[in-house]
């Protein structure tokens, strides 16, 4: 497993995420490993660290090991103390094989923070003054230069819901539209702050975050309020991106086919992250928008936690047959490499990955 040489080639990478043609190899990208991936695949592969005294420093060396090791060129970013307070966190045992002792969060549906104009007037929004990059800095200084960073800073519609809720928005949409355009303001605009930070480091190639913004059968809400409301922020934060030369990736669960022209067109996204099988294969994505923008993962999360290694490779090579001619595309998982994915699932994905030749 793995034992074919990958190389990183960051510039080659983003050759292939502009569509400059096929591309001499298979590339991957992905949003962050789980924690717990990261710490199975050092002690699988029994990885070298070496010895760092700063407790971060030692944590982006041991990043930097593993996702050069696993062929990876992009390491994901995300400003430490850029966070949104809240109470509304909930909890349930987490099962899965590489188990998180916390346990597995998720955001109250019906409970949110700010749901009037005191809650938004007294909450405690993030301050940029506040925000140290540090860490930042000694990557710009010390990331190999195969390598790159792709900064996080762009959920502004899952923002919003998590602070009033999903359904605290959906009634103050026809309730306190002006609190609502108000939330979207705010978030949108640390959102931006936190983008041109970013974008002032080299060594930062990419904006590449999630905002999920569907479901199954549709957007989460009416598409005219993510247009209005939401991709106005995208489109700010896109063009700090392309006025620097950089790309701006957008991964955004759910079906999107209604709001995708608006994404393309308006906002400037140069790629979209996220498929599922039961939503749009990714193959189908390719067909449908890879001439316009990359399409990027895609091999489903549901099918790589329940196939066996021989399922997946075949998976593998009948997406690289569709989705790598002409460039554009790189492997990865449709979402995350969750915990809860077998191990050797996602090795063999990679591994295929790396014999694939077309």
């Amino acid at each position: 497993m793995l034992e074919i040489p990958v190389k990183p080639d960051i510039e080659g990478l983003l050759r292939n995420l502009r569509r400059q043609g096929t591309p001499d190899r298979t590339y991957f990208i992905e949003l962050p490993l789980d924690p717990e991936v990261v710490d199975a695949v050092c002690a699988h592969f029994s990885l070298p660290i070496g010895h760092v005294s700063s407790p971060w420093a030692w944590k982006w060396c041991r990043e930097i090991a593993v996702y050069r090791f696993l062929g990876y060129e992009i390491l994901y970013y995300r400003i430490p103390a850029f966070v949104f307070p809240r109470d509304n966190v909930r909890y349930a045992e987490d099962t899965a094989p590489l188990r998180r002792p916390g346990g597995r969060p998720w955001f109250s549906e019906t409970q949110g923070i700010i749901n009037s104009w005191k809650d938004f007037d007294r909450y405690p929004w993030p301050d940029p003054k506040d925000w140290d990059l540090s860490d930042l800095e000694w990557l710009n200084r010390n990331l190999p230069e195969d390598m790159g960073i792709s900064g996080s800073c762009h959920s502004v519609f899952e923002q919003v819901t998590w602070l009033m809720s999903y359904q605290g928005l959906c009634y103050n949409l026809y309730d306190q539209p002006d609190l609502v355009d108000a939330m979207f303001a705010r978030v949108g605009e640390l959102y931006l702050r936190a983008a041109e930070l970013l974008l002032e480091f080299d060594c930062v190639r990419m904006l590449f975050d999630g905002d999920d913004m569907g479901f199954k059968t549709s957007t989460m809400v009416p598409p005219w309020v993510l247009i209005q409301k939401s991709f106005p922020w995208h489109q700010r934060m896109a063009t700090a991106a392309h006025r620097r030369g950089k790309l701006y990736m957008l991964h955004s669960c759910g079906k999107l086919d209604e709001v995708m022209p608006a994404l393309i067109d308006h906002v400037g996204i140069d790629g979209k992250h996220s498929f599922e099988d039961v939503i749009e294969p990714v193959t189908e994505a390719k067909r449908k928008w890879g001439d316009r923008i990359a399409i990027l993962g895609g091999i489903d999360v549901d099918f790589l936690c329940r196939a066996t290694e021989e399922q997946v490779r075949r998976r593998v090579r009948e997406t690289l047959d569709v989705c790598l001619p002409g460039g554009g595309y790189c492997l990865g998982t449709g979402n995350t490499v969750a915990n809860y994915i077998p191990l050797e699932n996602y090795l063999a994905m990679l591994d295929e990955g790396r014999r694939y030749t077309r």
